[in-house]
């Protein structure tokens, strides 16, 4: 086998055979192939980041978020709605429950009698029967008022309005009991009809729930 040595080379590398030395260190090589993992990691977790970025901006789960809005307002609703309609409800009396003054406000003989006769057949205790008191005799131009104490506002007088198309309704300081007065007026004809009045008190007694029916959107 012999022994050479390229020219240039100082006598730092020995050929020995047929097989030259390696020309570029392993170093290198090794620096090489780290830099180009270390730039694929490098743009993988750019890529990542980015796409976190437009989650956030963009808020995410954008379907599920609104689904759930919606659920939310529907509950919300429904929960302020039911307690205001069934508290109403239970608070309103029954025709049978109230007792009404029927007194006639105007020139027509026996319209508080007839009035009162009718009340009664359509369930209302009658009480006071006759001729309005000196304050409202001949004074009340609408269709009637109904008269009653602070605590009927919102309770007798709404149900006996039903009876009666365009009353006025009015409360008396200091008034005592339960009963309430409908005093007659000079644009008084008749009762509102028995069924439109029986589909108001239904209505009164199980509100609609607007909440529910509306255009809202949350």
């Amino acid at each position: 086998m012999s022994m050479l040595t390229p020219p240039g080379m100082g006598g730092q590398y020995r050929i020995t055979g047929d097989k030259y030395p390696r020309m570029r260190p392993r170093r290198r090589r090794a620096r090489l192939i780290l830099s180009m993992v270390a730039s694929v990691t490098a743009l993988g977790l750019v890529g990542w980041g980015t796409l976190q970025l437009i989650d956030v901006f963009t808020g995410g789960s954008g379907t599920a978020s609104a689904a759930g809005s919606a659920g939310d307002c529907v509950k919300q609703a429904a929960a302020s709605a039911s307690p205001a309609a069934g508290a109403r409800a239970a608070a309103l009396p029954k025709p049978a429950q109230i007792t009404v003054n029927v007194y006639n406000a105007t020139t027509h003989t026996g319209l508080a009698k007839d009035t009162a006769d009718e009340l009664k057949k359509r369930g209302f205790k009658i009480g006071d029967v006759g001729n309005a008191p000196a304050k409202f005799d001949q004074k009340i131009k609408g269709t009637a008022v109904l008269l009653g104490p602070a605590s009927a506002l919102k309770t007798s007088l709404p149900v006996l309005a039903t009876q009666v198309t365009a009353a006025d309704q009015r409360t008396e300081a200091g008034r005592k009991g339960t009963a309430v007065d409908l005093i007659l007026g000079n644009a008084f004809k008749t009762l509102t009809p028995q069924a439109t009045a029986a589909k108001a008190i239904t209505a009164l007694s199980n509100p609609t729930q607007t909440a529910t029916t509306s255009k809202k959107t949350c």
